[in-house]
């Protein structure tokens, strides 16, 4: 038999309409923040990723996707959204559009190859926002509140917004060396991964996991000394509007995110669920201003972030939050054969008609048709056998409460329209 490739998964079933439910609620949350949706392509070449995210990142070093095509160019699957997103605003010259700031949102497809584990997959969905021109910190309240506001929606209770500051390129410069002498002091206590890093990513050292690094971490110098006046400004700001906004953060100074290019905000909403496990961050993101420039486009000022779809509907689990809808309307029975035709055209009737309609199309009986009717928990079944049909009405049953009607058929869908709008007031 064969399988499908390790780190990745099938989606069906209840687990696909949790998919299907959170991404149609996430357009509605974007068009309530007037954001545009932009889609770019699932391989690029290799040098977006090489020179966006980094090329020490590890990322880039251990877990893409990279292949050469039939013209021997290096393609990469994209690891991420961002880099992709920058690319094409350079490439379609989008710093020409008349939106200023350009709010864009994307989901699709990722491709990393890491260990799977819980809630880690090597293909996974991502949605993402990228705000494109525009250097205020007002601009990273706003996208730190998009996921704070969709995981209240949700109902989520357990989660926390941590915050921290990179400072601009002259405070990210400063800091660095002031941390690489710190870091060589001590590099023989050091774990062997964070040495790699040091020599690296230094960055990265702070967001070691290793306990060997952990007291060496907790001595190290604070990005908040080697910060720029406009560092510290616009840092301030920030946590002014998010206290405007009512969302409570704490600040963690080893906070440093994976990628190469953010500078100034950083941030992660992970979720304090029990059982939930280490690899709790729910998403994460902060504010790029050099990356646009690094792919060779203009100087332009960004900040966005990225959720995983796969963790977030596993802490919802975890919660014990159903998201799943009852979406069925309508079932419709024919008693026997002999009326299935005239079934189904009922059935096409009411779809056209805007109703969700599903059918028997496998000849059950009667007593396995309500059975099969409670499973797909629809709303309301109608009968149609003979008898109906030389009557020229229809058999109508309410699930729930077993009421049972009898309906002309030319009044059917004004009939439908009015039981299902009380329904929906009952619940």
């Amino acid at each position: 038999m064969i399988k499908k490739p390790k780190g990745t998964y099938d989606v069906y079933g209840d687990y696909g309409q949790k998919y299907i439910f959170l991404e149609n609620m996430l357009k509605v949350l974007m068009d309530k923040y007037n954001y545009q949706y932009i889609r770019t392509p699932i391989f690029e070449a290799t040098e977006v990723f090489v020179r966006g995210i980094g090329e020490e990142t590890d990322i880039v070093n251990k877990e893409t996707y990279t292949f050469q095509d039939r013209g021997e160019r290096s393609m990469t699957l994209r690891p991420e959204g961002t880099a992709a997103i920058a690319r094409a605003y350079i490439e379609n010259k989008l710093e020409n559009s008349f939106y200023a700031p350009l709010k864009t949102w994307y989901y699709g497809p990722m491709f990393r190859y890491e260990r799977p584990q819980s809630g880690r997959f090597r293909e996974f969905y991502q949605f993402g926002v990228e705000v494109i021109k525009g250097e205020s910190p007002l601009i990273d309240a706003e996208v730190i509140s998009i996921p704070v506001n969709f995981f209240k929606i949700l109902g989520l209770k357990g989660v926390k917004v941590k915050i921290n500051t990179l400072g601009d390129h002259e405070s990210r410069k400063n800091y660095q060396t002031a941390l690489i002498e710190y870091l060589e002091k001590n590099k023989n206590n050091l774990s062997k991964e964070s040495k790699i890093r040091l020599t690296k990513n230094p960055l990265r050292v702070l967001d070691s996991k290793e306990e060997v690094d952990q007291p060496i971490i907790k001595d190290a110098p604070k990005m908040s000394d080697y910060l720029t006046e406009n560092s510290q400004l616009h840092y301030q700001e920030l946590k002014q509007y998010l206290n405007k906004l009512e969302i409570e953060y704490y600040e963690d100074v080893k906070l440093v995110r994976g990628l190469d290019y953010y500078t100034h905000t950083v941030f992660e909403i992970e979720a304090d669920i029990k059982g939930f496990g280490s690899q709790n961050v729910l998403c994460g993101g902060g504010r790029y201003d050099g990356l646009i420039s690094l792919l060779d486009g203009p100087e332009t000022k960004g900040v966005g972030f990225a959720m995983g779809m796969e963790r977030l509907i596993t802490a919802l689990d975890f919660e014990e939050i159903n998201i799943l809808e009852n979406n069925l309307e309508v079932y419709i029975i024919p008693l026997s054969s002999n009326q299935l035709k005239e079934a189904y055209r009922l059935a096409n009737d009411l779809r056209m008609n805007g109703f969700n309609v599903d059918i028997d199309l496998m000849e059950r009986n009667l007593k396995n048709n309500f059975k099969y009717s409670e499973k797909l928990k629809a709303k309301i079944i109608i009968i149609v056998g003979e008898e109906e049909l030389k009557n020229h009405e229809l058999t109508v049953k309410l699930n729930q409460s077993k009421e049972e009607f009898k309906v002309n058929q030319d009044y059917i869908i004004s009939f439908l329209e009015e039981k299902l709008g009380e329904l929906d007031v009952e619940v």
